[in-house]
């Protein structure tokens, strides 16, 4: 059933899919901020791939990364890692986007990359749609996710219709029924980057910690590398 529902939906939960020793090497990496020297985190981090605790969640000895080997093969590997936490100093809102940008070691004129951007020292450029259709995101929750935390919601099936426009997208929305994706801590959300989501700021801020894993499964053309591959 998570293999069919990610095919047809975009999306699927997997109930208690990480392990409490797992989680607890992530409490311990990414321990719920509390201001002062801790404000820089404010909103999650970028660029944890290289924290142990994460290398542990992208690992093959963990159920985690079974998930997204069921869906893109035996030899996936994570290429992005990013942590996310909405606190009373963090609450945002998300609009309805699709996820189309990738982590590379370099800039590289390549047909189909583009356009560049630099996030905190790592190059970052849009992926042709094909390329994006063969990755997929898991989202570690290490914390409850109810209605009150500002969840994830979903357009069921839009990662079907490839690259969308801003008119495309407000189809969607005027069409598609949203859901709500709500978690319990340890549970594994799974969903294709070109899947419609968004989320809308939390109405009862507390901590929402997500360790967002990007996975992919064959390398890039031309000379381009991936920043990461674990």
């Amino acid at each position: 059933m998570f293999v069919q529902a990610l095919k047809t939906d975009g999306f699927a939960l997997a109930s208690g899919a990480a392990s409490e020793r797992l989680l607890d090497a992530l409490d311990d990496a990414f321990a719920p901020s509390h201001g002062g020297e801790d404000s820089k985190r404010r909103g999650g981090q970028r660029n944890v791939l290289d924290v142990p605790a994460t290398l542990s969640a992208a690992s093959s000895d963990t159920g985690v990364r079974g998930l997204a080997q069921a869906v893109l093969g035996p030899e996936c590997f994570v290429v992005r890692a990013l942590l996310f936490d909405k606190t009373p100093e963090a609450n945002w809102k998300v609009r309805w986007h699709q996820d189309l940008t990738i982590a590379v070691q370099e800039r590289l004129d390549v047909p189909g990359f583009g356009p560049w951007t630099q996030k905190e020292g790592v190059m970052h450029t849009h992926a042709p749609d094909p390329l994006l259709a063969r990755m997929l995101a898991l989202r570690i929750h290490l914390d409850d996710c109810g209605e009150e935390n500002g969840p994830l919601r979903v357009l069921p099936g839009s990662h079907l219709a490839g690259r969308l426009s801003e008119a495309d997208i407000d189809a969607w929305k005027a069409r598609a029924q949203p859901v709500t994706c709500l978690a319990r801590r340890g549970d594994v959300l799974a969903f294709h980057p070109l899947l419609l989501h968004a989320s809308s700021p939390a109405t009862r801020p507390g901590h929402r910690r997500v360790l967002h894993l990007e996975l992919a499964a064959e390398p890039l053309p031309s000379g381009l590398e991936w920043r990461w591959r674990r």
